[in-house]
């Protein structure tokens, strides 16, 4: 009888734990739209040499219709070749429960836009890219853990293997790329 009295104390515990507030950059309604934006996150972080590579999500949900947004940031001081995304780009996540997800891009092709740091000399290239869900793969996302990502972009396919606990060295942060849906997607529902 004690241990189960105990368990039941302990489950409000574990079940604050392990959720996330929602924080937004921008939480805004009137009468006809809504939009929610939720802060980056770093997912990946690649350091090599003089390489750096970079990958951040946040989350939309404008008016009603959930996107993640992936921003790419590289920085070299030798030249960085253009990276761009279109209608036929995608983003591929293996799950934990080893289940296949696919997001698609929206309509708008970008490309990644070449800036000059004078004081590193580093060459930065940024490229963003907005990505829809679908009720399955949400649904699949919010309760499972991503083992492996894959972007596809119009020139090149990019594989990632998504760390459990990730400390970053540039922005001294310690993230959990792995569950990332889990914690957040909630909060564009």
């Amino acid at each position: 009888m004690k241990n189960i009295l105990f368990l039941f104390l302990l489950i409000p515990l574990f079940s604050s734990a392990q959720s996330q507030d929602c924080i937004y950059d921008v939480n805004e309604k009137t009468d006809s739209t809504s939009l929610k934006v939720t802060p980056q996150k770093l997912l990946h972080e690649r350091l090599f040499g003089n390489s750096k590579e970079f990958i951040f999500f946040n989350l939309i949900n404008e008016s009603g219709t959930p996107m993640l947004v992936v921003q790419q940031i590289q920085k070299n001081n030798a030249f960085i070749p253009v990276n761009c995304l279109d209608k036929k780009s995608k983003i591929i996540f293996q799950l934990a429960n080893g289940k296949i997800v696919t997001l698609v891009h929206s309509d708008l092709e970008s490309c990644s836009q070449l800036n000059y740091d004078s004081e590193t000399k580093d060459n930065i290239r940024i490229l963003t890219g907005y990505f829809y869900f679908t009720p399955s793969n949400y649904e699949e996302l919010s309760k499972s853990s991503i083992s492996l990502m894959r972007i596809q972009f119009i020139s090149e396919t990019k594989d990632y293997v998504v760390a459990s606990e990730y400390f970053s060295e540039t922005f001294n942060t310690k993230t959990n790329p792995k569950d990332y849906f889990i914690d957040y997607l909630k909060c564009v529902q």
